[in-house]
């Protein structure tokens, strides 16, 4: 029987395994669950907790090898590879998207950008020639992709999404303001700035003179 691993500790793995990167470039080379937990404002207990579903990581009194557990939350999540990226949507934010520098160094690469402007069509963006939309149902048929973003208007993202899906995409990053539908053995996460400040409001708000 597959043990079956709780989401939220599986979005707190990226997380550690960047504080250890920047340990890593600084020379640490060991590191404890209390030093580890203080850098994050996570507890000890939790993150032990949180890499026993994966096995048994340093030693009691020692702490971790910082460069060992890095190799092997790496391998875990799967960012010891290179991953193939398509953006659906090319106007302000996916020009963003497609001229942000931090992707390629983590292992992700945007191999195609698409859009339904004839305006932009043909253009290069982020080292990439934008082509029609309506080509993308082709290049997904001949092209390895491994995760479509999605930064088209609300209205066209779910389009977009099921197109994706249909060729066979299985993870999808959707910055439309829109929480798009997809089967159940397809990983999608939404991306929305508005919708994380609204939520911080509440506490802005809670916090003032008569808040409740």
């Amino acid at each position: 029987m597959t043990l079956e691993i709780p989401e939220v500790v599986i979005n707190r793995l990226p997380v550690y395994a960047r504080a250890l990167a920047e340990l890593a470039a600084r020379g640490d080379t060991v590191v404890s669950s209390q030093a580890l937990g203080e850098l994050l404002d996570v507890t000890p207990a939790q993150i032990r907790k949180d890499l026993s579903y994966f096995g048994r990581f340093g030693k009691q009194g020692r702490g971790y090898n910082v460069a060992s557990l890095l190799n092997k939350l790496r391998e875990i999540l799967g960012i010891d590879r290179q991953w193939r990226l398509c953006l659906v949507g090319v106007g302000r934010l996916g020009q963003a998207i497609a001229e942000y520098g931090g992707f390629g160094p983590q292992g992700f690469e945007i191999v195609a950008a698409f859009d339904a402007s004839p305006d932009v069509v043909g253009r290069q963006v982020g080292g990439v020639t934008i082509h029609d939309i309506e080509e993308l149902d082709t290049f997904l048929r001949h092209a390895r992709v491994d995760i479509g973003i999605v930064a088209v208007p609300a209205s066209a993202a779910q389009g977009v999404v099921d197109k994706l899906v249909e060729a066979g995409i299985r993870a999808i990053l959707n910055y439309a303001p829109i929480t798009a539908h997809v089967p159940r053995d397809v990983s999608i996460r939404h991306i929305d700035p508005v919708l994380a400040m609204q939520s911080m409001t509440f506490y802005i708000k809670r916090a003032e003179p008569g808040g409740k």
